[in-house]
C-alpha cells in the first residue's frame, strides 16, 4: 500500500516563464511512503517516476516505427499490472508501482509533435522532478532494436522530444530511453519510413528490445543510474556484433 505524505523535493512548475536552471518551487505536496518500515521503524519515502512513451494515437499508427515509445509503455503496463484507464492532460495515463516505487505511465494523445502539451502539465500536477521524468522514443541513429539509456540529451531533431523540451522551459536534464529503429534505406522518404510497419525480422528484434527495455526501466526506477546502466548500454551497443 502506498500513501502520500509531505516532503521537501525540488519539482517542476508548468509556467513557461520559469527558468528551471535558476528557480525551484516551494516544497512539494506529494511524496510517497512505502508500506513496509525500514529496520529503524521509519518508512522509506519515494519520489514518483513519470514514464512517457512518444507516439501517435490511432489504429493506423499502431505497430509503426514512430510508435515504439507507445509500445514500451504498453509492455510496462501489461507486465507490471498498471492499467492505462484515465485521460488527463491530453494523455492516456495509468498509476501504479514498480516494487514500492510509484510510477505514472503516460501516452500523449495530441500527436507526436505536441507531446509536450501532456508532459509539462503532468509533471507539474504530480510534482515530479526532472530527474524522474523518463522519456521513451524511437531513435534512427541506433540500429533497429538497440536501446540506449541516458541521463540527459538534446532533441536530436526528434519533433516529439523537441516539444517536450519546449514545454519544460527548454530544460534537457531528464532521462531518456531511446529505442533504435535504424535509418531509411537508400533515398526513402523519412516520414514514410517512420510511419511504416516493421518487417518480420525487425519486429522480432523490437519485441526482444521491449523486454530488455523493461528490465532497464526497473533497474532505473529502483536503483537509479548505476553500474548496471553502464553495462546495459555497453551490451546494447554490441548486441549484434558476433565474437
Amino acid at each position: 500500500m502506498l500513501y502520500a505524505v509531505s516532503g521537501p523535493t525540488p519539482c517542476i512548475s508548468y509556467r513557461r516563464s520559469l527558468n528551471f536552471h535558476q528557480r525551484r518551487l516551494a516544497p512539494t505536496r506529494f511524496r510517497v511512503s512505502s508500506s513496509l518500515p525500514e529496520p529503524n521503524g521509519v518508512k522509506a519515502e519515494y519520489t514518483p517516476w513519470l514514464i512517457v512513451g512518444l507516439g501517435n494515437p490511432g489504429i493506423k499508427y499502431h505497430g509503426t516505427r514512430h510508435n515504439v515509445g507507445f509500445e514500451m509503455i504498453d509492455h510496462i503496463s501489461q507486465v507490471e499490472g498498471v492499467q492505462l484507464n484515465t485521460i488527463q492532460s491530453k494523455a492516456l495515463i495509468g498509476i501504479g508501482s514498480i516494487g514500492e516505487v510509484p510510477i505514472l505511465l503516460a501516452k500523449p494523445q495530441a500527436y507526436m509533435n505536441f507531446s509536450g502539451e501532456s508532459v509539462g502539465p503532468l509533471a507539474a500536477y504530480y510534482q515530479v522532478p526532472l530527474r524522474h521524468i523518463l522519456l521513451v522514443y524511437d531513435e534512427m541513429n541506433l540500429p533497429n532494436g538497440v536501446l540506449k539509456l541516458q541521463r540527459k540529451a538534446g532533441h536530436g531533431y526528434h519533433n516529439g522530444v523537441k516539444s517536450v523540451i519546449g514545454h519544460l522551459d527548454g530544460c534537457r536534464e531528464f532521462p531518456r530511453l531511446c529505442i533504435g529503429i535504424g535509418n531509411p534505406p537508400g533515398s526513402m522518404d523519412m516520414k514514410a519510413y517512420l510511419l511504416q510497419k516493421f518487417s518480420l525480422l525487425e519486429r522480432e528484434q523490437v519485441d526482444a528490445a521491449l523486454q530488455q527495455g523493461l528490465d532497464a526501466v526497473r533497474n532505473l526506477v529502483l536503483h537509479g543510474f548505476n553500474n548496471s546502466t553502464t553495462r546495459f548500454n555497453l551490451e546494447q551497443k554490441y548486441k549484434y556484433h558476433k565474437v
